[in-house]
Formats: structure tokens, C-alpha cells, sequence
């Protein structure tokens, strides 16, 4: 891979970063998350989640990758060769997000194509479960959903054209339009949201504390885990767009950007969110706690049931917001796919087009596996899997191998050499101790609650991924030896 690639203006990189943060997650989980662990309470470990966890590993992902410009495979090979295998089976993990969260974007372009005619229906539940999502129903594998089939491919090709291009000219220009535009789109949305009926009521219940939760481990959990999912914190994304960096880069101060700007959005999204709730339950006589969700239960089905009944300005309102979620989505999707792409073309010596279109033409093919009748339930368990099993655990291994083992200190003159705002020994003693502490934790959390609820399919699909990520790892690590 090319590395001499880099980011034009620090201004693009920031857009960029701002758009691997921002994903379909801050839209339909974090108002869930806040609302059901306490409410206006849990910003206290919210806070706390993101200055002792987030910014600290943001930090170090930044000086790593500005510091050695080369895939993250290299990296870990150049600290010691074994732990090669680690970074191919997280970059491996990392290519299968990529691939289901191209289908939920693929449920989301099939719902903007039906809102500018309300084509769900009076009942979206059934629109969803019948011609776009599917359902549990395991007998229903055998069946395609051409809406969501169609769409994802399409999204593939508009990915494939993007991402054959240099990372400036590709991604770089695709950031610097759609971000601002994306939050220009919400603003718009959420400022009208706070003018229904009804309003108030859906921020009051969003916010009123419940100061017992604080002392819930569940609660902080929540937050820990929150912070990992929405600043995509050791799944070297981050370090792979850091080693695009230019010379003479604030690499700290571009943190406290990237993180606040984050914050914010999702924070602002929480509440507009719940004001349309909050209408909803005005007008329709249903308590709220009926109608909070997350997930596809919130923008797929609750949400297009509030646009039936805004009339004339619904279908201004639904077409805006599902373009809202794709800008946000797709932004998020070149992220994911990049560190694959990236080892891959640095291993091998492929070209970045060669290395984009390998991997776009093996996603289009798997993209049928996730078309069939039971799209979102496969989804659900896929995404349980990756994140809270496979990627929580590798990011508490990297921060063990970076800690321990190639030296933290290290990158503190890079890191100091041109930021306003300096890292010292507290930055240290945070990646050496307290975060690896914290990751097992939260990786404990989540994997008692894998294995509370798996059954004889949910067991065969995470085998299945675990064997191919297991067995690509170590065949990666020995073809072609450095």
C-alpha cells in the first residue's frame, strides 16, 4: 500500500475522523442507552467513560499510527512477529462489521426510497419483517429479500467507486461534503422535532435522573461500553487513518475535536430523538416507555409510524432523516473497511484498487447470506459476537502489547511535538493500567450476557466466524513472510 497517501488539509482528516466516529449507533442507540441507565444521571459515568478511556486510547492510537505510517498487521509485527495474528484477526473482525452494517445502510436506502410515498404502510412492523428485514423465523433463510439485496448492492458499487481512489481524492472529498451536510440535515430535523406537541414530555423522560443507578456496575458498564462503540476506540480505524497523517499535525488537540464534536452530535440526536417520541405518545395516547426502542425497532418501524401521522411535512421530514442516516452510515463504512484493505495491500504489495475490489466483490457475495428472510436476526447475532466477544478482548490485548510492550513512552514527543495540549505520565499510567483493567471488565459483561441467551443457531454462526477469522488469521500471518 502506498503509504505516502495522506490527507490534504488537517481539515479533511477531522471530517473524515468526525465521520468514522459518527454512525447509524449515534442515532438509534445512544438515546436507548442514556434513557435506560438512568436517564440524565448517566452522563456522570458517561463523562468519566470518555476522559479516562476514549480520549486516553484516541491519543495513542493517533501518535501510533502518525508515528510508523504502515498497516496496522505491520505494526504489530514489527513489536514482536507473533502478535501478527492479532492484528489480522481484529482487522478480520473489523471487514465483518463492515459487511452487516452495509446491509442495515441497505434497509435504510430501501426506507428512503419508500418515504417520499409512505410505501411501509400503515404498519411499518410488518413492511420491515415481510420486505426488508425479515425475522427470526429460521424458515425463512430460504427465502431472498429483494429490496434489501438490490439496495446493498448498490451501495457496494457507490463504496467500490469511492474507495479505488486515492484516500484524499476518495474518502478525503466524500468527508468534507457529507459531514457538514449531515449535520446541517439534523439540525434541521431536530429543531422541528422540538417545535411538536408533546416535546417536553419526551425530554423529561429522557432526562430525569435516577442517582441509584450510580451505584449500579451495570450503569458504568454501559458506559465503558458506549464509549468503545461510539469513538470505535482499538479497532484500528483510528490508527489506520492516523498514518495518513501530513507532518505538523496538532495530534491531541485534533482528539478533543474529533471526541467533543461526537458528544455533542449524539447528545443533540438523544434529544430530538425523544421529542419525536414524545409527540408520538401525545398523539397517539401510548405511554412512552411503549415507545422507546433501539436499534431497526426504533428508526424502521416507531419512526415511520410518527412520519404517518406529520401529513404533508412527514414527507419532508422521513426522506431527510433516512439521507441522514445514510451520510452518517456510509462515512462510518469506508472506516471499517480500511484496515483490512490497508494490511492486505502492505502485506502482499497490492495496488489499493486491486486490494478494494477483492474485498468489495467477497462482501457482495456474503451480502446474499444477509438478504435472506432472516437478514436482521442474522445481523443481531453477528453484531453480538464481533463486538462484545471478539473485538472487546483484542482491545484489551492491544492495550496490554502497547503498554508493555512496545513502550507507550515512546510516542509522547510525537504525540507533544506540535499539540497546545500536552500527554505525560498520567497518560501512561492510564494505557498501562487503568484501561486494560477496564476492557476486561466490560469484555466480562459482555460475554455473560453472549452466553446467556445463546442457542443451538446463535452457537453454529459464531463457530462458523470464529473458524474463518481463526484460520484467515494464521494464514495470513504465514503466506508471504517478511
Amino acid at each position: 500500500m502506498n503509504k505516502t497517501s495522506q490527507w490534504n488539509s488537517v481539515f479533511t482528516f477531522i471530517m473524515a475522523m468526525i465521520g468514522l466516529t459518527i454512525g447509524i449507533g449515534n442515532i438509534w442507540r445512544f438515546s436507548y442507552v442514556l434513557y435506560s441507565n438512568g436517564g440524565g444521571s448517566f452522563f456522570i459515568p458517561y463523562v468519566i467513560a470518555i476522559l479516562i478511556m476514549g480520549i486516553p486510547f484516541l491519543i495513542l492510537e493517533y501518535g501510533l499510527g502518525f508515528s510508523f505510517k504502515k498497516s496496522f498487521s505491520n505494526l504489530m509485527h514489527s513489536i514482536r512477529p507473533e502478535f501478527e495474528i492479532i492484528a489480522w484477526m481484529l482487522v478480520l473482525l473489523v471487514f465483518i462489521v463492515v459487511i452487516y452494517y452495509m446491509i442495515i445502510l441497505g434497509w435504510d436506502f430501501a426506507y428512503l426510497l419508500n418515504s417520499f410515498n409512505f410505501g411501509w404502510g400503515n404498519d411499518p412492523a410488518s413492511f420491515f419483517t415481510n420486505y426488508v428485514g425479515g425475522s427470526s423465523n429460521l424458515s425463512s433463510a430460504a427465502t431472498i429479500l429483494l429490496p434489501t439485496l438490490i439496495c446493498t448492492l448498490i451501495l457496494w458499487g457507490i463504496f467500490w467507486t469511492v474507495s479505488i481512489k486515492d484516500v484524499d481524492k476518495g474518502i478525503g472529498r466524500l468527508s468534507t461534503v457529507l459531514i457538514p451536510l449531515l449535520f446541517i440535515l439534523m439540525v434541521f430535523i431536530f429543531a422541528y422535532a422540538f417545535t411538536l406537541p408533546g416535546f417536553n414530555t419526551g425530554i423529561t423522560t429522557l432526562l430525569t435522573p435516577d442517582w441509584s443507578a450510580l451505584f449500579n456496575i451495570n450503569v458504568w458498564l454501559a458506559a465503558f461500553g458506549q464509549t468503545i462503540f461510539t469513538l470505535s476506540i482499538g479497532q484500528a480505524m483510528v490508527y489506520t487513518y492516523a498514518s495518513y497523517l501530513p507532518k505538523n499535525t496538532k495530534l491531541v488537540d485534533e482528539v478533543l475535536v474529533v471526541v467533543i464534536s461526537n458528544s455533542l452530535y449524539e447528545i443533540f440526536v438523544a434529544f430530538g430523538v425523544f421529542s419525536m417520541l414524545g409527540y408520538m405518545s401525545l398523539t397517539s395516547s401510548i405511554p412512552m416507555n411503549e415507545l422507546i426502542s433501539e436499534g431497526t425497532g426504533l428508526i424502521f418501524i416507531v419512526f415511520p409510524h410518527i412520519f404517518n401521522t406529520m401529513g404533508v411535512v412527514g414527507h419532508i421530514i422521513a426522506p431527510l432523516l433516512f439521507i441522514s442516516i445514510l451520510f452518517a452510515g456510509i462515512t462510518s463504512s469506508f472506516a471499517l473497511f480500511e484496515p483490512l484493505l490497508s494490511s492486505l495491500c502492505d502485506k502482499f504489495g497490492w495496488s489499493r484498487k486491486k486490494g478494494v475490489t477483492i474485498l468489495t466483490v467477497i462482501a457482495c457475495i456474503v451480502t446474499v447470506v444477509y438478504s435472506t428472510g432472516i437478514s436482521s436476526y442474522l445481523v443481531e447475532i453477528v453484531d453480538e459476537f464481533v463486538n462484545n466477544f471478539g473485538i472487546l478482548v483484542l482491545i484489551a490485548v492491544q492495550a496490554i502489547i502497547f503498554g508493555w510492550f512496545y513502550g507507550v513512552e515512546k510516542v509522547i514527543p510525537v504525540l507533544n511535538e506540535f499539540s497546545t495540549i500536552k500527554v505525560g505520565k498520567s497518560w501512561v499510567l492510564t494505557i498501562k493500567y487503568l484501561i486494560p483493567l477496564l476492557l476486561i471488565g466490560v469484555w466480562a459483561f459482555g460475554l455473560a450476557n453472549l452466553f446467556n441467551d445463546a442457542n443451538t443457531f446463535k452457537i453454529i454462526v459464531d463457530a462458523i466466524i470464529s473458524i474463518i477469522v481463526i484460520g484467515l488469521s494464521i494464514l495470513f500471518t504465514k503466506l508471504n513472510p517478511r
